[in-house]
This record gives C-alpha cells, structure tokens and sequence, in this order.
C-alpha cells in the first residue's frame, strides 16, 4: 500500500484480510516520518517540515500488536483498527509531553489521556506521537511555536495555515493518515485548506474537551483531519458524544456521520453569504468556489445568496473574547506546579512574585504574551463593559445572524481563507494583518455551528484551496453531505 494513499477503510480492510500487519503500517509511517518530517526532537531527521515533537512508538507498537492479534483470531476490529494517527500537542497523552509547543510546559509529562485520545486508542487507532502547533493554539500560520515553524508539505516555503499547521501538514505529507487538532477561531478549518486535506469543526460540546489544554474555553473544540471526506466523518463519529469529564459536552444522540453520506445533496437549500465575497478575497479562490458552488448546482442543489449582516464585526469580537478567556486561562502557568520555574540566584528570581515574572516571560512567547496583554486590559476595571460585554453582546447577534440564515438554507459555503497560503516570515512582523486571515473563519466559532474545509482546487502555481460548508448546531450529517458532494465534483 502506497502511504500517501491510505485511507482508514483500506487501512483496515487490509489488516483484516491478513495482505498487511498494522505494526508493519506503524513501522512504515515511522519510517518516513524519519526520513522527511526534520529535526524536531526524538532523533528525527529529514526535510524540515517539522510536523511532529515527540513520538510514541512503544504506546502505538503496543496497540499496533494488539491489533495484530484481534485479525489473527478473527475477531471484530474497531472503525479506526490499527490507522495511525497524530495528536496535536495541545491535548494530553499519558507517557508523552504536553508542551502546547510553549516552553513554559517544556517537560511536563501529563498523567492521563484527554477524552478525545481515549476513544480513538479504544476505536483501535494507532497513536504515533504529538504534533506541532502554535504555541497554545495561538497563531494562523504555525509560527509561533517554541520548537519552530512547521513547513506545508506542499510546497516548503509556504506556511500550512494555524494553529494545527502540524496536524495538517503530518496528513497531507503522509505521515499519518489522520490526525486531531483544536479550532478556536480557524484553527482546524484553516490549516486544512492550507495543506490540501478535510478539516472538520464540530458543533461546541459534540466532542469532549476533557485534557485539552484550554486557550479560550467557550471556543476551543476538538476536531480531525483526513485526506476525504468519508474518513472524516469516520473520525467524527469516534468522537463524538457526551463525556461525564466535560460538563459543556452534549448529551445529544450522536448521529451516522457515514451513513448519512449515503443520502442525495438533491434538493438541499445552499446559502451563499454576500458578506464573505467582498474586496480582499482572491481571486483564485473567489474562482475555486464558484466552480464548487457550480457543482453542487450540478447535484440538485438550490444555491442562493443570504445575508450575514453582522459578519463585518467578528474579527473584533473574536480577538476581545478570545484574549479575555486566555488571559484567565494561561494564569494558572506561574512556574510552581509543572513546567518552566525561573532559577532563583542574584540573577534570577528572588521572591514569588518575582518568580512568576520571571517564569512567564522565559516560557511565553511574544504572540502569547500579546494576548494576554490585549485579554487582560478587556477585563479590567473601568473597561470591562465597554470591550468584553459589548463584545458578548455582538456575537449574540452574529448567533442570530445563522440562525435566521438556517430557517433558510440547509448549509452555508463560503471561503475559508481569504489568500493562499504565505511564505514563511511574510507576515510574521504585522500582528494585525494575520489576525485579519481568519476573517471568515470566527464567526462560525463565536456562533458554535459546525464548519468543515474540503479541498476545492488549486491555484495556477499549485497551492491548495479550501472551501468552507457551515451547517446549523448538531447538523453535522448535512453539512458532510454537502462536504462530499463537493468532494466528487473535484474528481
């Protein structure tokens, strides 16, 4: 089996035949991984794109030989039995650091599996090691990592979108053949569409947030990569449901994300926002998802244009909300309980205070330090009104925006990204300007729809383009549905 090509039906259909071992597919993905992803740690060595920080062999060996005996005797074999699959670094695996690519978590070694990595390893999946991010999932570009910028696979100098540039970049260069990731504001949906891959954003408390490592915690969900769509939803299904771990996850039924994909997109109602096709969006990619909307013309769809009014002010109400849950949540790294500790010394830290000054600003790089900065002036005394309520305020309103929307239509599609992915250091010295990529993608955050990026085409040098599909809340079946149909066009 070619590794670029593997897909998580062949991946198991072969292991249960017997033409394939999963530890011989383990040992194979190792194998490249070794020899392309690049000096990121753990001995590794090749083309830099620098996609994985630790890995874990002997765990994925270990699960790959389990595996192994199941297909020999015959016995049932899981949805995800023996693919292998990366976790980003934001999420805990026990034996493994949790970094959130940040020095100031450098070492720590979790005690225990987030709830997400849990159901994949009991759905059979092979965890080969943790994926490189921005630090605490905080970037568009996968820049800002500690232990440096991850390179898109397909093409090096480019970036591979942000925060889970790791975890796209590991699928579309074959070093796994799925992955997970976190979306807080594009995290997951823009990256995809970077490296050519299927992101997908569940609906806020479809999938379990328990030992993720919080940046903003009424945004951040838990989310797959995969190369298709039908192995996406496979990945969904795994992991979806209500977890007694995380009180803001769903008790509602988790639906056949496969199975729905069976159904016809004839006769569905597409909306297409007016507000996402204004000036500053590529032309390239104005184009790819015209000719994706023309396919899905072509399948029976209704396609019309809807309105989205408050669209003009999610970036706002995104870095205010954002930064205020991160400047509370990234209290809690003072260097006494795990991580970095500043050395004490006549050069170092000589009181408490002192210490969690000094810890902090060793461990915190600068775009962390940022929005900690812009989060805690929003919450402060004499502002806390005018910035941090106003802005609740405004993403009540852009809520209602899709919720009228979807009275209408059964889906949304609409860009993803606004430009194709940029060189590496282009934007790094303009904040703002790379706060302004994820224009079309916070707003489905701040309204906790579910969104996936599906490759829709390539721009004349050979950059991937993604489109976007929005589905209302816990209508992830629609919105694969649409995801595929998009996908079959592109065949």
């Amino acid at each position: 089996m070619e590794l670029g090509g593997m897909t998580i039906d062949s991946v198991r259909a072969a292991i249960a035949s017997g033409t394939t071992t999963a530890t011989a597919i383990a040992e194979e993905h190792y194998g490249r991984i070794a020899a392309e992803d690049g000096p990121s740690g753990d001995g590794l060595t090749g083309k830099g794109i620098n996609s994985f920080l630790a890995l874990s062999r002997d765990r994925a060996l270990a699960q790959a030989e389990k595996i192994d005996r199941m297909a020999a005797k015959g016995e049932e074999l899981g949805p995800l039995a023996g693919v292998p699959v990366g976790i980003k670094d934001v999420l805990t695996m026990k034996g493994s650091p949790a970094t959130a690519s940040s020095l100031i978590l450098k070492g720590y070694m979790p005690p225990y599996d987030a709830t997400a990595v849990t159901r994949l390893e009991a759905a059979g999946a092979v965890l080969l090691g943790k994926l490189n991010c921005d630090e605490f999932a905080m970037g568009s570009s996968n820049e800002n990592s500690a232990y440096g910028p991850v390179r898109n696979p397909r093409a090096l100098d480019r970036v591979p979108g942000g925060s889970s540039g790791g975890s796209a970049a590991a699928v579309a260069a074959g070093f796994a053949v799925a992955s997970l990731g976190s979306d807080t504001g594009g995290s997951i949906r823009q990256p995809a569409a970077f490296c050519g891959v299927v992101g997908v954003l569940p609906t806020y408390g479809r999938v379990s947030r328990f030992g993720l490592i919080a940046f903003a915690s009424s945004l951040d969900r838990v989310g797959p990569f995969a190369t298709n769509v039908r192995d996406a939803a496979t990945m969904l299904g795994v992991l979806a449901g209500q977890d007694a771990l995380d009180a803001t996850s769903s008790d509602r039924p988790v639906g056949d994300y496969v199975g729905a994909l069976e159904k016809p997109v004839k006769g569905l109602r597409i909306g297409v926002p007016a507000e996402y096709f204004g000036e500053g969006l590529d032309a390239e990619i104005r184009a790819a998802i015209e000719r994706a909307l023309d396919g899905l013309r072509a399948a029976g769809c209704e396609v019309k244009t809807i309105a989205l009014p408050h669209t003009k002010y999610a970036i706002p109400t995104y870095y205010v909300i954002a930064t205020a849950e991160a400047s509370a949540n990234l209290a809690r790294f003072d260097g006494v309980r795990f991580g970095l500790r500043a050395a004490a010394g006549n050069e170092g830290a000589q009181t408490l205070s002192a210490m969690y000054r000094e810890t902090r600003d060793q461990g915190f790089g600068a775009e962390v330090k940022r929005r900690i900065l812009l989060g805690t002036y929003v919450l402060s005394a004499g502002y806390y009104d005018a910035y941090y309520r106003k802005a609740q305020q405004v993403r009540t309103l852009l809520t209602r925006d899709f919720l009228a929307a979807f009275a209408e239509v059964d889906a949304i599609v609409a860009p993803i990204t606004p430009t194709p992915p940029w060189k590496l250091g282009e934007k790094t010295a303009d904040p703002l300007q790379m706060y302004l990529e994820d224009i079309y993608s916070v707003a489905a955050s701040l309204a906790g729809i579910c969104a996936m990026s599906v490759p829709c085409g390539e721009t004349a040098s050979g950059l991937p383009i993604g489109v976007q599909i929005m589905g209302r809340h816990f209508n992830e079946e629609t919105m694969l549905r649409v995801a595929l149909a998009v996908e079959t066009a592109q065949a």
